[in-house]
């Protein structure tokens, strides 16, 4: 029996469907397809029935590449309404003498989701800081120690209730079992980030079509996340309205030739934009495309820079800043990110978190999500012991299931690689950074949801 994992990024601009295969050399994505979103608004399932007119036929494009039929899947969440703050509890124990179990500490960070918050809203990780016992400070390890009075201090991700039902609503109506929802940051930084830069203290920056994702590591603990309610579709609509042209001819320019740094641009290189209804074309400077795409950005940077100095890491952050998802592809954001936050800063795709042979379209920044998700479900299946059935054979798959009708639209197919032949890709491991919290409550409905 094969060991894959089938992942589904439900993103704004885009919706894609992954699946990995764990092979002698490492973590292989041997499948993989992907359309335009319909039905997603900043991170956010709106509108059900469109993100499945969306969905369905990727995933079948998937099923055919691989010969099985996908079965549960490991799902993204995000959305601008999703926030972080700090909480704290004291817990006094009955027979100090005793050793602290593992059990006694998970006891108390499972107690974390019951805290309240505001209407709407539901606590959806918690994330374990640092504790105290008795006397001693800043424990990170309490498993073994002795103590009387045990303080724990936690990070909350907090979000909005009704946002992961609904994407388990799309799931299940498209006859898939959910396994988990993981927070897309969490995903992304898995697939981009490396052991050392988790170690000193790293800001991980995801820009995707409708948020950027924030997320801030030190120690090997996570310390911070926030999402940003501007993204690479705020990017395109300031194109659209600075030249007066369409979005689909903003977005090309966007692509081919954005540059976030009108200080590199040049003054005397022009591009032609088609003129509206018949009209005769009009010149735009890259100079001036450059100072509409930088005032963007540098907002976007700004944010990042708010939320960094709001953690109170920014002093301790030796790794700067890691860049991806689809925007990070613009030219000379680097040099944009280092001088709004004077962090110094690289663009990362997953690359050495997944084998050299994998399918190629993966190895792009703006797929960092959907590969994280992948590599999270394997890590699952390792912390947990367990075996997940993520696909079945064709023949299984039930003959009345209708097919997406002819006119949605369909994604590319991919075809399997070939078998690996190439070295294995030098991975890292993200335990230190699993370890700290416990997903199982991550996402748990409400008995009356």
């Amino acid at each position: 029996m094969r060991n894959l994992i089938a992942a589904i990024d439900l993103g704004t601009t885009k919706v894609v469907c992954l699946v990995g295969e764990k092979t002698i050399y490492g973590i292989k994505i041997i499948a993989y397809s992907q359309a335009p979103s319909k039905g997603v608004l900043r991170g956010e399932v709106v509108n059900i029935q469109h993100v499945l007119d969306s969905m369905i036929p990727v995933v079948r494009n998937v099923e055919n590449a691989i010969g099985e039929k996908i079965n549960e899947v490991f799902v993204g969440i995000a959305g601008q309404n999703i926030r972080c703050c700090s909480s704290a509890s004291e817990t006094t124990r009955k027979n100090p003498e005793e050793l602290i179990t593992k059990e006694e500490i998970d006891n108390i960070t499972k107690d974390k989701y019951g805290t309240f918050v505001q209407s709407g809203e539901k606590v959806l990780h918690v994330i374990p800081q640092s504790y105290n016992i008795d006397d001693f400070m800043g424990v990170t390890e309490p498993v073994g120690m002795i103590g009387k009075q045990i303080c724990a201090n936690f990070k909350l991700f907090v979000g909005r209730s009704n946002s992961a039902q609904f994407s388990q609503n799309v799931i299940s109506r498209a006859g898939l079992k959910l396994n988990e929802l993981i927070l897309e940051p969490l995903a992304s930084a898995q697939a981009v980030l490396s052991e050392e830069e988790m170690e000193v203290g790293v800001v991980m920056v995801d820009i995707g079509g409708g948020t950027t994702d924030l997320l801030i590591v030190q120690d090997n603990v996570i310390r911070h996340t926030a999402v940003i309610p501007f993204g690479g579709n705020s990017i395109t609509e300031d194109i659209r309205v600075g030249c007066g042209i369409s979005s689909k001819h903003a977005e090309q320019l966007k692509i081919q030739h954005g540059s976030c740094y009108s200080e590199y641009a040049p003054a005397n290189k022009t591009i032609i934009i088609p003129g509206l209804g018949g009209r005769e074309s009009r010149e735009i400077s890259f100079k001036v495309l450059a100072g509409i795409i930088e005032a963007r950005v540098a907002e976007i940077f700004e944010a990042v820079d708010y939320e960094i100095e709001k953690s109170g890491y920014k002093n301790q952050l030796k790794g700067g800043i890691v860049l991806t998802g689809g925007s990070a592809q613009l030219q000379n954001i680097t040099q944009l990110s280092n001088l709004v936050t004077g962090l110094d800063t690289r663009v990362a795709f997953p690359e050495n978190s997944i084998t050299a042979d994998s399918v190629e379209e993966v190895f792009k920044p703006g797929m960092s999500t959907a590969v994280g998700l992948v590599l999270k479900g394997f890590q699952k299946m390792e912390n947990e012991g367990i075996s997940i059935e993520s696909t079945l054979p064709l023949k299984h798959a039930s003959e009345k299931e209708e097919e997406p009708a002819e006119e949605a639209p369909v994604a590319e197919e991919v075809a399997p690689q070939p078998e690996e032949t190439k070295k294995k890709k030098k991975g890292f491991s993200f335990k230190n950074l699993i370890n700290t919290f416990n997903s199982e409550n991550m996402f748990k409905q409400d008995n009356d949801a």
